[in-house]
C-alpha cells in the first residue's frame, strides 16, 4: 500500500515539474479553490458544533439564573433535592435532600443539572385535593 502511494506522489511530482511554473497573476487565483474546501468546512463546523454549543450554554445560564428558593433540582450526582437557600454572588445553592431528617446539602450553583417545575407544583396539587 504504501508503493502504491509513493508511486503516486512520484507521478504528482513530476507532473507538477513538467507544466512548468505558473504565471504570476494565476497563483493569486489558484488559491481560491483550494482554500474554498478549508472555508466550507469551517462553515459546517460552525452550524454543527459552535452554534448549538453556544445556545446550550446560555440555556442552562438562564436556568442556573432563575434558580430560586423552593425549586425541585436535580445535582450532577443525581441527588433529588429542594432549594432552600441561593447566593448567586457567592455562585452557592443549599439544597434539601431528606424531609425527615432534614438533611442539607451545600453545593455550587453550576453543580444542579435540572430544575424540575411543572412536574413538581402538579404533583403537590394533586395530592392536596
Amino acid at each position: 500500500m504504501l508503493s502504491k502511494l509513493s508511486g503516486v506522489a512520484v507521478l504528482l511530482a513530476e507532473g507538477a515539474s513538467s507544466s512548468g511554473s505558473p504565471a504570476p497573476d494565476a497563483g493569486a487565483s489558484s488559491m481560491l479553490p483550494s482554500l474554498l474546501p478549508l472555508l466550507a468546512i469551517f462553515v459546517l463546523f460552525y452550524f454543527l458544533l459552535i452554534r448549538p454549543q453556544r445556545r446550550e450554554q446560555s440555556r442552562r445560564q438562564a436556568m442556573l439564573s432563575a434558580v430560586k428558593k423552593n425549586d425541585r433540582v436535580i445535582t450532577a450526582g443525581g441527588i433529588y433535592g429542594v432549594v432552600t437557600n441561593v447566593h448567586q454572588e457567592a455562585d452557592e445553592v443549599t439544597v434539601k435532600v431528606d424531609e425527615t431528617t432534614n438533611t442539607k446539602l451545600r453545593m455550587t450553583l453550576s453543580s444542579i443539572t435540572r430544575v424540575l417545575g411543572d412536574e413538581s407544583s402538579n404533583e403537590t396539587a394533586n395530592k392536596s385535593s
